[in-house]
């Protein structure tokens, strides 16, 4: 018997703001016709509503603290250019989006430098009980020398931020352990609340965190939220191959794209954990259209749109580095610069050609080095099916060209051909983000 095809898991990358990954998004004209603010709840409620009848794990909003000045030194480019700024909390709209939904997970970013650890585990714990257990958490360390500068520290390197945040995710899950499953009794009869034998202070005491405990919330539905991580250096994929149930890769070859997988699931297994616990989503942009030639020509319009100074203020961002201090016709690749290792395998083509500074630039500004797939709805699905069996990946987390156009193109035209295929759930089976990340 030939074995059941592996169906996808399927993630929408989201921001609370104008831009996501494709610096065009917000003067794209599909999206200036659509009308929608992204200063309101509705928009989000949108597309909240469309991934959740696309039978989605969940929707994920990345979160930025700061307005970077990495390229020239300045903010005015990042201003200018919309180059992920504004970015306003997600936080609160989690919630909101809860209450409008009841079965797509709901999911942030949140770093782990700035603040403490008690206030996070009671954040967090709050969350997914008001989401009934669809709440997850991206757990990031802050690369930009802006975020530690807004909350008034100094930065620190990547070995120590990663040192600091296993000590503090061990804070918050023993804060989340601090009520036993059945603490809360809640008889008005005897009366009794709960029980204090079942409450528990955790007496933390660690190299850079103390907590007393107990939380003051009760255990939430999950017993804390989903734990997710987009690492790429060896610290973070550490980090996500020892705690995380799904991992954000970017990874624009196919190749690379694999290494990366084997990797993770690699030294997970290393660490005594089953590797299928850990998915792995690939960010992939999707362009579909009635043709093979309207898909190209809807991309090259969108790509077309992004101004190659947005490109170098974004990824200049991104790398914590001033791209303005390399000459733009130089490949990327040959600079030995230590930032801007994090990243290189996006400094080629999908053939693998290196690529000039320039260029790499201006494919940041229309991907953050997501690929690109364009086609048919069927032949799209060919392509991304291909990706996926290639690299045994788990799925896809997918980012807009438009907004919301491109998404309800995605669930109106894509899932019912991944459907069709086996390829992907038709319905719910679980309640709760973890239980759609199990199946």
């Amino acid at each position: 018997m030939p074995d059941t095809p592996k169906k996808l898991h399927l993630a929408q990358f989201m921001v609370h703001g104008p831009t996501y990954q494709s610096h065009a998004m917000w003067r794209h004209p599909e999206t200036v016709k659509a009308g929608y603010d992204w200063q309101r709840p509705e928009l989000y409620e949108h597309i909240a509503r469309t991934c959740e009848r696309g039978k989605f794990d969940m929707l994920f909003f990345a979160d930025l603290n700061y307005i970077s000045d990495s390229f020239r030194g300045t903010i005015a480019p990042a201003l200018k250019h919309g180059s992920q700024v504004p970015s306003h909390d997600p936080m609160p709209l989690l919630t909101w989006l809860g209450a409008v939904t009841t079965r797509i997970g709901l999911a942030s970013t949140f770093s782990t430098s700035h603040v403490h650890p008690f206030h996070v585990a009671r954040t967090w714990a709050t969350i997914d009980h008001l989401t009934s257990g669809r709440a997850g958490w991206n757990v990031v360390t802050s690369v930009n020398h802006n975020q530690s500068a807004n909350y008034g520290v100094d930065h620190e390197e990547t070995e120590r931020r990663y040192e600091k945040a296993h000590e503090y995710f061990e804070v918050c899950r023993q804060l989340w352990n601090s009520w036993d499953e059945d603490a809360l009794v809640m008889d008005p009869e005897i009366p009794q609340f709960a029980d204090p034998d079942k409450v528990h202070r955790i007496d933390f005491e660690g190299e850079f965190y103390r907590s007393r405990g107990p939380l003051n919330v009760t255990r939430s539905p999950q017993n804390g939220p989903v734990i997710m991580q987009a690492g790429t250096s060896p610290k973070g994929r550490d980090f996500a191959a020892q705690y995380a149930e799904a991992v954000f890769a970017i990874q624009p070859q196919r190749a690379e794209a694999k290494k990366y997988r084997d990797d993770i699931r690699k030294r997970a297994a290393e660490l005594g954990r089953n590797p299928d616990a850990c998915k792995v989503l690939f960010g992939a942009q999707v362009v579909v259209g009635s043709s093979e030639q309207e898909a190209v020509d809807k991309l090259g319009e969108h790509n077309a749109l992004v101004e190659p100074e947005a490109g170098m203020t974004v990824m200049s961002a991104h790398l914590d580095f001033d791209l303005s201090t390399l000459p733009s016709d130089s490949i990327m690749e040959s600079h030995d610069h230590p930032p801007l290792q994090r990243m290189k395998t996006r400094y080629r083509d999908d053939k693998g050609k290196p690529l000039t500074v320039a260029e790499v630039a201006k494919k940041h500004g229309q991907s953050v080095g997501v690929p690109q797939f364009t086609g048919t709805p069927e032949s799209v699905t060919d392509r991304l099916l291909e990706f996926a069996d290639y690299i045994g990946g788990d799925g896809f987390i997918l980012s807009p060209l438009y907004n919301p156009g491109s998404i309800d193109e995605f669930v109106d035209l894509v899932v019912p051909e991944l459907q069709k295929r086996g390829r992907f759930r038709k319905n719910y089976t679980g309640k709760m983000l973890r239980d759609h990340l199990s199946e």
